[in-house]
């Protein structure tokens, strides 16, 4: 895979939206902002959010839903790289916001369901019906971690429900191109999850002891991020310490492509035949881009 940096100096950027103007958005968590990348290289600012946005993507409306996870990472520097670390004793829980791209108005739409905080959402993804799923990676505590849960919830900010939940650490969550899969990355396990969709935002129950089917477990010491789905459904999950992105066939198969970074946080794809792949290296603070040998799944909504 033949990679092209199209800008650095992010701080840890995530999240990215190819957009149809041929830029891309893209979230920096540890500079609390949404910046926009243009195929030149350059750079502005779209909104700051604070808190820690992390994963993007555009909603059936135009604007754009954030998975903010409030602040959830103290930043380490080590050798060049900006690696995320402990939850400081300061984090209270994360948020999903809404940025209106015409107006400019940042919105906060949950913090909560059924009275319990979020804790550190993570990723997101929307079905054609318009709803979203997304993942709350939970967080690091002095003691271990609170584990995370799987939600689905509407733009109309009044409807969230906690479809699965205790799972080690939900990261990259997508739809198979059916929608009838949720899949989720659980970044400490290594493990690809999938998960059946009973009807919009409902999942069926889980059979026996696990709370979904596996698909892979990586072998030794590596981690998953957030992903994208391929057209032919294939899942590419950024990969962390082996970093690049591994792709993920439903059958177990994978195969990894190398990125010259061992936190790899992100892959989306765009272009006119969704064979263009935009990359984040969140370590060393880059954006690639990339052809990718196969096209990505065309989301639902695109702005």
């Amino acid at each position: 895979m033949d990679l092209q940096l199209v800008a650095e100096g992010f701080e840890f950027p995530e999240g990215p939206i190819a957009m149809s103007d041929g830029s891309v958005i893209l979230t920096e968590i540890k500079a609390q902002r949404l910046t926009r990348v243009y195929p030149d290289g350059r750079k502005e600012t779209v909104v700051e959010t604070g808190g820690g946005p992390n994963g993007a993507a555009i909603g059936p409306d135009g604007a754009i839903y954030i998975t903010n996870n409030g602040g959830a990472f103290q930043w380490i520097e080590n050798q060049g790289m900006t690696i995320p670390g402990p939850t400081p004793p300061s984090h209270t829980g994360g948020y999903i916001q809404r940025y209106d791209l015409k107006t400019g108005e940042l919105t906060t739409l949950y913090s909560e369901c059924d009275g319990r905080r979020l804790i550190g959402p993570n990723d997101i993804v929307f079905d054609k019906q318009g709803g979203f799923w997304f993942s709350d990676h939970g967080c690091s505590t002095p003691e271990g971690r609170k584990y995370g849960a799987i939600y689905y919830a509407k733009i109309d900010g009044g409807h969230i429900t906690r479809e699965r939940d205790h799972i080690v650490s939900p990261n990259g969550i997508g739809l198979s191109p059916d929608e009838r899969t949720v899949y989720l990355a659980d970044t400490q396990l290594g493990r690809l999850w999938a998960f059946d969709v009973a009807e919009a935002g409902k999942l069926t129950p889980p059979q026996g002891f696990g709370p979904g089917r596996v698909i892979c477990n990586l072998p030794g010491y590596q981690l998953l991020d957030s992903l994208a789905v391929e057209a032919s459904g294939k899942v590419c999950v950024a990969t962390i310490i082996n970093g690049g992105i591994t792709a993920f066939d439903p059958d177990g198969s994978v195969e990894h492509f190398p990125v010259p970074d061992t936190i790899t946080t992100n892959i989306c794809f765009g272009g006119p035949d969704m064979k263009t792949a935009w990359i984040t290296a969140s370590a060393t603070g880059k954006l690639y881009k990339a052809a990718w040998p196969r096209p990505g799944l065309k989301l639902n909504f695109n702005a």
